[in-house]
């Protein structure tokens, strides 16, 4: 069975990045290797360096002081720098060229977690910023890098780039606690050590520099500028809530279940490790569900799957959460890896050329990581209010039914489009 076509492609205005892309696909051998290696370290750094603090957060509230909104600080700020930085990550890929500036990235992210050696609560807070940044940058160019070196295999390169995500985060939730454990070492050390990871990426990186074309200054000059009405389109805008409801679904529950969890009489570690197990699964459902919506079901129907998936694991915790804690996590852990997955496939999908895909990126990453800071903020407020995690649970069902209308709007198979300039 052949791949969809992506319709208006063959009328599509083609930007500066696609005028002398790399085309990997045609010329094959080492240079597509080296490039997947690159995309797939990348990736694989977007989320250890932050998720690795949420296990230890016990610890470093008692070793360091902090009150619980100081850690609900810690913990949310990460999603706030990639939803306020994400506008200007396409202008940076524009200005210096994807590579340069995703080398840029892994620089940030290795600085972020020397800083959070120093001991001192700026440089703790300062580092997770600078890391912030640096993931910020990756989440919106990694998808246009792909759009522009694998045209011809979106869904299968999106699905090994939201997989290699959930792994990174797996890795983090599952590995940093046992890590410190038989290594012995203080917090702050055990969190540098997962900038080892962004070191690796850096020495794969660097050859890709070499195939770097030069930025013309007409290049420069156009990247100062968004793509005209983007914001007002409602396709656009179908692909940012769907970005943004999957998003708050997923960190507001991460945040959430070892609680809930605990509460219901699982021991800590055993609630622990039923986060990290559902990221495993995530792994699974991030790398089938692009792959199906290219090739064998309507991505209409993948996400509302995939949300259907959530909601049965959601309605598990909420009627019996120790009963079958393993299903419950299972069904979630496929639901939330297919829908963030679906979500970068729509990014990718949604848009015409390079350009664009870094422009819709910033807008839907902007918007849904913003929304999703706010998730475990209102869930933590509204079990305050009630005593009960019934009622956050309930308003997480019913943020899914409108995930699934999204996901179904965002499916459709068209383009957003740049607006006419205004003619005096």
């Amino acid at each position: 069975m052949t791949s969809k076509t992506t319709p208006g492609a063959e009328d599509r205005a083609v930007s500066p990045d696609d005028a002398s892309p790399r085309h990997h696909e045609r010329s094959g051998g080492r240079a597509v290797w080296m490039t997947v290696a690159g995309i797939v370290l990348l990736a694989l750094n977007l989320r250890p360096a932050l998720v690795a603090v949420s296990p230890l957060t016990p610890v470093i509230g008692r070793e360091a002081g902090l009150s619980s909104p100081a850690i609900s600080l810690l913990t949310s700020l990460p999603l706030l720098c990639f939803g306020l930085l994400a506008p200007v990550s396409p202008r940076l890929g524009r200005r210096l060229g994807m590579e340069r500036a995703l080398l840029i990235a892994m620089v940030l992210v290795v600085a972020g977690t020397l800083v959070r050696l120093l001991p001192n609560m700026v440089a703790l807070f300062g580092g997770t910023v600078v890391i912030g940044a640096g993931i910020a940058v990756g989440n919106v160019l990694l998808p246009g890098l792909i759009k522009r070196d694998f045209p011809h295999r979106v869904g299968p390169m999106m699905g090994v780039y939201s997989m290699t995500l959930f792994a990174g985060a797996a890795s983090a939730a599952g590995l940093t606690v046992p890590l410190q454990h038989l290594s012995g070492l203080g917090w702050r050390a055990m969190l540098a050590c997962w900038g080892a990871l962004a070191v690796l990426a850096l020495a794969v990186w660097l050859p890709q520099l070499r195939s770097h074309h030069r930025v013309s200054s007409h290049t420069a000059t156009e990247a100062a500028h968004p793509v005209r009405g983007l914001w007002r389109q409602p396709l656009a805008w179908h692909v940012a809530a769907f970005m943004g409801l999957q998003s708050l679904t997923y960190y507001a529950a991460t945040a959430w279940i070892p609680t809930l969890l605990k509460g219901a009489g699982l021991s800590q570690g055993v609630a622990g490790w039923m986060l990290s197990f559902s990221s495993l699964l995530g792994i699974a459902g991030s790398f089938l569900a692009p792959v199906l919506a290219e090739r064998r079901m309507p991505a209409g129907l993948v996400a509302v799957v995939s949300t259907v998936l959530c909601a049965a694991g959601i309605v598990g915790l909420l009627a019996a959460p120790a009963g079958a804690p393993y299903l419950w996590m299972l069904l979630l852990g496929l639901g939330q890896g297919g829908a963030i997955s679906l979500a970068m496939l729509f990014i990718v999908q949604r848009a015409p050329d390079t350009r664009h895909v870094a422009q819709l990126s910033s807008m839907a990453q902007c918007f849904g990581y913003i929304l999703a800071a706010c998730g475990p903020l209102a869930l933590g407020t509204l079990h305050d209010a009630t005593g009960t995690w019934t009622v956050p649970l309930l308003a997480l069902l019913a943020l899914l039914v409108a995930q699934a209308f999204f996901g179904v709007l965002a499916s459709r198979e068209r383009h957003v489009r740049e607006s006419e300039p205004v003619r005096a």
